[in-house]
């Protein structure tokens, strides 16, 4: 596997791939990978000829109470993961090779509308730094296809649009959840929980599960939200949100709409965790 640490470096490889007539798939990552990361990697070996990933704690998406110093930096581990899973090449810029001009006087991409709402709103300005590092990853990988997980359902419609809106030549593609046996999404911030609160933490998607069947029973959607929510008191998680979107654009559905997701966000401590699930009624004529 290359291990690339500048810009020069990666598109003298990409060049020499293309000369071949090979194709890239990208992984864009903050690093501290787990399996959930891994199979975003095996989803990209089956789109492309070769599969570059990319490690950089971005710190324009982390706001100023966020983790950025405390974010767990495993890149030796990770190494070994990415050589193990099959990535062809591993690019880990610098703060000043992504940003050369200073946090303050860079360019940004701004998704607007749905940059806002949900974790935008719990997190103000987390969206601008997420498309613009991606807009910027993207520009100078210059793949075919990008992988993102969809445990970040947000930011994978966010990523969707500007990709869509900015015209750029990349297909997007989503890749399930990974959870461990448990139903907990695998996170990077698990790492910060101890055991009662990870036990608690499995509350999350338990919610999800009850939610989505009730919404196939028709029961009203208040109801299970608040039931939903007073569980999660119960265990001792405290929430940010939990919400029953359209999966289209994250609006507020109607009673016509088919296509739904539950988005939730909850700290367990003070670790802050997502997760969603899709659920799709069939269209009654």
């Amino acid at each position: 596997m290359h291990h690339l640490n500048s810009v020069a470096e990666l598109r003298s490889l990409r060049e020499a791939w293309r000369a071949n007539g090979q194709t890239i798939a990208f992984v864009p990552t903050m690093g501290n990978l787990h399996a959930g990361h891994l199979s975003l990697v095996e989803h990209a070996k089956q789109l492309a000829d070769r599969v570059i990933v990319s490690i950089f704690v971005n710190p324009m998406q982390f706001g100023a109470n966020e983790d950025l110093d405390n974010y767990p930096r495993t890149l030796a581990a990770d190494q070994a993961a990415l050589i193990s899973a099959g990535a062809d090449a591993l690019f880990t810029p610098t703060v000043s090779d992504v940003y050369p001009r200073g946090l303050d006087a860079q360019t940004v991409v701004e998704v607007p509308g749905i940059s806002d709402i949900l974790c935008g709103a719990s997190r103000p300005g987390h969206f601008q730094g997420v498309a613009t590092v991606v807009c910027k990853l993207f520009n100078m990988v210059q793949p075919e296809h990008a992988v993102f997980g969809q445990k970040d359902y947000q930011q994978l419609m966010v990523i969707r649009l500007m990709a869509n809106d900015l015209s750029m030549p990349i297909s997007i593609h989503g890749v399930p959840t990974a959870r461990e046996a448990s139903g907990l999404a695998l996170s990077s911030r698990n790492g910060y929980l101890s055991e009662a609160q990870r036990a608690a933490a499995t509350a999350i998607y338990a919610s999800l599960q009850s939610i989505a069947e009730g919404l196939r029973n028709g029961m009203p959607q208040d109801a299970l939200i608040a039931s939903a929510l007073a569980g999660w008191q119960d265990v001792g998680l405290t929430p940010d949100y939990l919400s029953i979107r359209r999966q289209a654009d994250l609006g507020i559905p109607s009673e016509q709409d088919t296509h739904l997701v539950i988005l939730a966000a909850a700290f367990a401590g003070t670790t802050r965790l997502i997760d969603n699930l899709e659920v799709n009624f069939t269209e009654v004529d």
